[in-house]
């Protein structure tokens, strides 16, 4: 009897002993939560939720560890678990989770049932419905994803990225702030000069202490007159990195205003020569934008190419200079692979973005080559994939009549495109600044535009097919 009253305490003293280890642990592994330290804790809960795996804080606290560390199949497992159970945090990891993947859709549902948790408990939802807002304008984007290739990518520190940028002459230049204007103080902006030399666009600081967007023209040998661009194009928030296109009107720049949907974000306006405005400036779309920093999009012309700059899957400090073949048409991904549209998207292959046996070995060595003005280095007035080895990029290229004439009906197809995107932002931009009756009077012409601009977009496509088909029969015949 005494023996079985000894194992009985000795059994007892172990249940104690390791419950207060037990304690002990969880306790010490909150604490590394609280402090941010996910690693640490991470190989603890992940024993807990393997011991409790209905436990919703354990779920919680092991898909916060798991997402924090970026082990995201686990973090979205183990979080999808804790937010079935209506746990506040977990939906808006969740939330977080789902956003970073691209997947706008269940991000949605996610924040929007957090916003109702918070409305229950009489808390502040404001934040979480200008997020919401944000995601429903990114998962609009996703759908209308342009097909744009992305040739080459390099990885620079983020106050360095210019030395990526080898602009022909034609194109003009790109200068920092403090080289340009010749000031010690930190001003993160780039100056863009025309080709002639006698017309700058910069942002510097404002009065509010916000980057604005201004110009300055040449006067004899000194420069002076300057003016801040209008208010539809600079917001309430920094606009900043401008570049003009050689046609002197149109401007791509960056803005963490007019409905970003996150950090800088790219955008296009041009000055309407008439009436001595800007037209009211367009969003660009994916891949271009993202929920990171994306800025200093610059189109050369004379090379075909165009480089753009994003700190997305980027370490602080750092970017990414995207090099990419410029498409004045802005195709779009067709069908509905939602998969493939969030990759092409989020940019994570430029490979995926290439088209298929496409050798852009001597595009990437034109990126890095000088042009001076006037000099015909190359001349593309399109680029048209024949074969791998063969790419015509001017109409005396094509051998075959039939297929010249298919051809022509492509650039006669893509100028009438263009021109009808010309027309539709006169009009969008007419729209904006309209009484309620101008806008019922514009709505009209606005819906008709639209529709011929859907009807336009698929055909260029069909003809080149065509084209293609008819210059490879041709070359078959005539070897």
């Amino acid at each position: 009897m005494i023996r079985f009253v000894k194992r009985l305490i000795c059994i007892w003293g172990i249940v104690l002993y390791c419950n207060g280890l037990f304690a002990q642990s969880l306790d010490q592994a909150k604490k590394l939560y609280n402090d941010g330290q996910y690693a640490e804790a991470k190989p603890v809960f992940e024993r807990l939720v393997g011991q409790a795996p209905n436990n919703a804080s354990y779920n919680l606290w092991y898909g916060v560890c798991c997402y924090k560390t970026g082990d995201l199949e686990n973090a979205e497992r183990y979080l999808d678990v804790a937010a079935k159970r209506h746990v506040q945090e977990a939906c808006l990891y969740l939330g977080e989770l789902y956003r970073e993947t691209y997947r706008f859709d269940k991000a949605a549902e996610m924040y929007e049932e957090h916003i109702a948790q918070l409305t229950k408990k009489q808390q502040d939802v404001e934040p979480y419905q200008r997020l919401l807002e944000r995601i429903d304008k990114a998962q609009r984007m996703v759908e209308r994803v342009e097909n744009i290739q992305i040739i080459d990518s390099l990885v620079v520190d983020e106050n360095d990225f210019l030395h990526a940028y080898t602009l022909s002459e034609e194109a003009g230049s790109l200068v920092s702030y403090q080289e340009f204007f010749a000031v010690n103080g930190v001003v993160g902006s780039t100056v863009y000069m025309n080709e002639k030399g006698d017309k700058v666009y910069y942002a510097r600081p404002s009065g509010d202490n916000r980057y604005c967007l201004f110009t300055q023209s040449k006067l004899l040998d000194s420069w002076g007159d300057e003016k801040q661009l209008p208010m539809n194009v600079n917001s309430s928030d920094d606009d900043n990195y401008p570049f003009v296109l050689s046609d002197g009107v149109t401007i791509y720049y960056a803005s963490k205003g007019n409905g970003s949907i996150g950090g800088y974000d790219l955008f296009v306006t041009r000055y309407n020569t008439h009436s001595e405005t800007y037209l009211t400036p367009e969003h660009l779309g994916m891949p271009f934008n993202s929920f990171a920093n994306d800025y200093m999009l610059v189109v050369d012309e004379t090379k075909g190419l165009g480089w753009f700059v994003s700190d997305r899957y980027q370490p602080e400090g750092k970017a990414c200079v995207y090099l990419f073949i410029p498409d004045s048409q802005r195709s779009r991904i067709e069908g509905d692979d939602m998969d493939l549209k969030r990759a092409r998207a989020a940019i994570t292959s430029i490979r995926d973005s290439w088209k298929p046996g496409a050798d852009y070995t001597e595009l990437i060595r034109l990126a890095h080559l000088d042009i001076p003005s006037g000099k015909e280095e190359v001349r593309k007035d399109f680029e048209f994939v024949i074969t791998n080895d063969i790419v015509y990029y001017v109409m005396d290229d094509i051998k075959s009549p039939e297929a010249r004439s298919h051809y022509q009906k492509v650039v006669d197809l893509n100028k009438q495109i263009h021109d009808l995107h010309v027309k539709l932002e006169e009009l969008r931009d007419s729209y904006s600044r309209s009484n309620r009756s101008g806008k019922e009077q514009l709505k009209p012409a606005i819906t008709e535009a639209e529709e011929g601009l859907h009807d336009l977009l698929g055909q260029p496509y069909e003809w080149e097919k065509k084209a293609r088909n008819a210059e490879i029969n041709y070359l078959k015949l005539n070897r």
